[in-house]
């Protein structure tokens, strides 16, 4: 039938495809023959409207004979269906019979079997059921009389323990079901099971705690050990965890006197490491505690069960441990020291922020007026011992170190076994320890405290101690004493100690130390250092004339030159400093990555990230700090140095030069004054060159290359612009041959600054299409015109300025 109705479908389709066009031809022809009709002026006109009207006709007549013919086959097609749709009523009512009187007792049936299958299930499961409770409680009976029996006569404490770790696998509502109420009970046992269980774990425990004890007291390791591991069979695991805790405990304790009382390998307490010792010799005590029993607990007890060990453990150490730092404490007079480091004044520092008339002349250290008389030393550290504040930082940094050892291996055995956490974070035990506390107070924030102080008092002595290197000159004839770079002492003191204290701060391996400390040496940096170097270059050794209209003197020249190298080696000290610890990220460059160092220093969760933060933090503040300052210095080097010793060198080099000669008139001059024309074409080239290095050699052999690249590139772009207006100068005035001698005097004194730094000629770029374009010939030039910038050139000069130097000579 499907078949039929998609013919149908399809010849309805195609007739409605075919005639679908002739309907569009028909309105057309019709529309065509009627505007004939009316728009018809001659015979011919109707003629040919009549001949479109038949031929409308014809169409017409012919699609109704179509639509007739098929008419007569849907007919056909749809008694067809009328008879197939008669032959499938009968066939369902005979499909609708079998299913009512064949199948219905087949259903009936299986649903029968299904309904007794399902009873036979629930009868098995119930038989299964009632069997496994009779096996747990005839096991429940035969723990319990075992239980009672092996605590009778033959005191058989590890099968009592076996049994009552047996019963604990009966489920308890057996245990105290009213059938092993009922069964379990015996003449020997007249009690419920529950009740003869429980007091049966009861007086075990008591028996086990006593015999550990009595073990422990008697250094019975073996009895120790066997009664320790029956706690878990009786259900008392944490009764045998403390007790085993207080166990070990004791021998924390024992040998923590000792130490405090005896020392580590005959030192006293007046050594400088003798507390560091006494707490790292703590650490150590029970760190093997942990890793030699560990096995043993995990084992009997549980996987994770060490780690209740381990806070009783801790809550030894606090009290030791607390011992120990506020012995220390006192010993070491910190509450004293603290307050003398907090009021210490600076004085010299703060002086030099003030105008030289305002100073009150802060003396120097080691200088002739506190070195004689009866004046000595004068107390240069003002009541502050810096060895002792070294030494006692010293102390602290192993103290920490030790510490953050040990909580690194603590928190390692707190892991839970079922969890991947990595990075490693800090144990709880620990944080919450009263020795953190301690350790926080005690340590980390004093260290923190006189770090910031020793840091900064070490810059101010090194600024008091500080000189010039010796024997620096800016005469050539005269050898420069020592080796490059030539800088102030204060330089390598700093930066010393600077890295000293960031790599003492890192040893630690306390995120509150580095985190507090290497802001504190950004801070000192930035400000009081480079402060003291801007200070310097300002009130001592700016270079300014003595007299109006003269050069500066010949020593704050180099004195200022030498404090230019000191920000530049400063910059380079502190570059290899930082990167010897960091490195920088491929996808964004300001993210920094911390180091192997960094990350075996601080392993816990994100430490070693801040950390290589905070370093970044610092390199980027110093260097902006310095460069900045850097770049000041050598403009005003430039400016009052290099500057006003340049332009005697230029009004000599261009003395007699005269490009307005043709060739023919430089060669009589030169016979006039008896000079070869060559020696006089070489004149210009040859005086600025010897002028040149008389003004620049001196001055590069004492400036690091960097800074005298920055200050030779300054001088190169003022020349440019001095012999871009020379050049200009000369418009309309100058022959073609003179133009030829300017472009080959002014290439040789770009060859002169240029050498040994070819990228200077970049900054003549200018100067040199100067020159070109006055050089062109007037076909290229017209050329070039054409070409309307099309010229494949990258130009400097603009259309105007090429016109002008176009210009240059004068034509005929």
């Amino acid at each position: 039938m499907s078949a039929l109705m998609h013919s149908g479908a399809s010849r309805a389709h195609e007739d409605d495809a075919t005639t679908a066009p002739a309907k569009h031809n028909d309105n057309h022809q019709h529309a065509a023959a009627a505007a004939g009709f009316e728009n018809a002026t001659t015979l011919a006109e109707v003629r040919a409207a009549l001949d479109a009207l038949h031929a409308r006709e014809s169409g017409i007549t012919r699609r109704l004979d179509a639509l007739m013919a098929s008419q007569t086959d849907l007919s056909r097609d749809l008694g067809r269906l009328d008879m197939l749709r008669a032959g499938l009523g009968s066939q369902v009512i005979a499909t609708r019979s079998i299913g009512n009187d064949m199948l219905a007792d087949a259903a009936e049936t299986a649903g029968d079997l299904s309904s007794k299958v399902k009873k036979l299930d629930l009868e098995k499961n119930r038989v299964e059921d009632t069997l496994r409770v009779v096996e747990q409680v005839a096991e429940l009976k035969a723990c319990v009389h075992g239980v009672v029996g092996s605590m009778g006569a033959p005191q058989d404490w590890e099968a009592a323990a076996g049994y009552l770790s047996r019963a604990s696998h009966v489920p308890e509502d057996i245990i105290k079901g009213p059938f092993a109420a009922g069964i379990v009970p015996s003449v020997e046992v007249p009690d419920a099971p529950w009740t003869t269980l429980e007091n049966a774990k009861e007086s075990l425990c008591t028996l086990f705690l006593r015999e550990f004890e009595k073990a422990a007291a008697d250094g019975d390791g073996t009895k120790v050990t066997r009664f320790f591991k029956l706690f878990p069979l009786i259900g008392r695991t944490e009764v045998g965890l403390d007790v085993y805790g207080r166990y070990v405990c004791q021998g924390v304790a024992g040998t923590a006197r000792t130490t405090l009382k005896d020392g580590v390998g005959g030192q006293t307490r007046k050594d400088g490491f003798f507390y560091a010792n006494a707490l790292t010799k703590l650490f150590e005590h029970i760190a093997q505690i942990v890793e030699g029993h560990g096995s043993l607990v995990e084992r009997h007890y549980g996987a994770g069960k060490m780690v209740r060990v381990i806070e009783r453990l801790q809550m030894e150490a606090d009290v030791q441990g607390g011992i120990i730092l506020d012995t220390w404490t006192d010993e070491r007079n910190l509450d004293r020291k603290i307050t003398d480091v907090k009021s210490y004044p600076f004085s010299f520092l703060v002086q030099s922020f003030l105008p030289p008339q305002s100073r009150s002349n802060t003396p120097r250290l080691n200088s002739p007026a506190i070195g004689g008389g009866t004046n000595g030393r004068a107390s240069e550290d003002e009541g502050v011992n810096m060895k002792e504040v070294d030494a006692l930082l010293s102390e602290i940094a192993v103290m920490l170190g030790r510490w953050s050892l040990y909580t690194r291996f603590v928190s390692g055995k707190c892991v839970d076994p079922g969890s991947d956490k990595s990075p490693l974070s800090t144990a709880d035990v620990i944080t919450k320890s009263n020795l953190y506390k301690k350790i926080m107070g005690k340590l980390v924030s004093p260290y923190n405290v006189m770090t910031g102080f020793f840091f900064r008092r070490s810059v101010e002595k090194s600024f008091q101690l500080d000189e010039y290197p010796p024997g620096l000159s800016l005469k050539m004839n005269k050898p420069i004493e020592g080796e490059a770079p030539y800088i102030i002492l204060a330089v390598d003191d700093v930066m010393y100690i600077m890295n000293s204290t960031i790599q003492k701060s890192i040893s630690t391996s306390q995120r509150d130390v580095a985190s507090n400390i290497i802001p504190t040496i950004e801070r000192i940096l930035t400000g009081d250092f480079i402060g003291m170097v801007q200070r310097k270059m300002r009130d001592e050794t700016y270079p300014k004339p003595v007299i109006q209209g003269g050069f500066p003197p010949e020593d704050k020249i180099v004195q200022f030159i030498v404090l230019i190298n000191s920000l530049d080696t400063a910059n380079e000290y502190l570059n290899r400093i930082i990167e010897g610890r960091i490195s920088h990220s491929d996808e964004s460059p300001d993210v920094a990555v911390p180091g192997d160092g960094l990350k075996e220093s601080f392993p816990f969760e994100k430490d070693a990230v801040m950390v290589a933060s905070q370093l970044r933090k610092l390199q980027k503040t110093f260097l902006a700090k310095s460069n900045e300052l850097l770049g000041e210095g050598i403009n005003v080097l430039f400016e009052r140095v290099v500057k006003l010793r340049l332009r005697p060198v230029l009004a000599e080099t261009f003395r007699d030069a005269d490009y307005t000669m043709t060739e023919q008139e430089l060669a009589d001059y030169a016979e006039q004054n008896e000079e070869d024309v060559e020696q006089v074409m070489e004149m210009v080239a040859g005086r600025f060159e010897r002028g040149w290095d008389m003004l620049m050699k001196p001055i590069g052999r004492i400036m690091t290359a960097a800074t005298f690249s920055v200050l030779s590139e300054a001088t190169a772009k003022y020349l440019s612009r001095v012999l871009e207006k020379r050049i200009l100068s000369y418009s309309g005035k100058t022959s073609e041959y003179g133009a030829i001698r300017i472009e080959r005097d002014f290439s040789a004194i770009v060859g002169v600054v240029a050498k040994g730094h070819y990228g200077i000629r970049e900054v003549f770029g200018r100067v040199t299409q100067l020159m070109m374009v006055a050089n062109m010939e007037d076909e290229e030039w017209e050329e070039l015109v054409a070409l309307d910038g099309d010229d494949g050139i990258e130009w400097t000069l603009t259309e105007e300025e090429r016109r002008r130097a176009r210009a240059l000579v004068r034509r005929t």
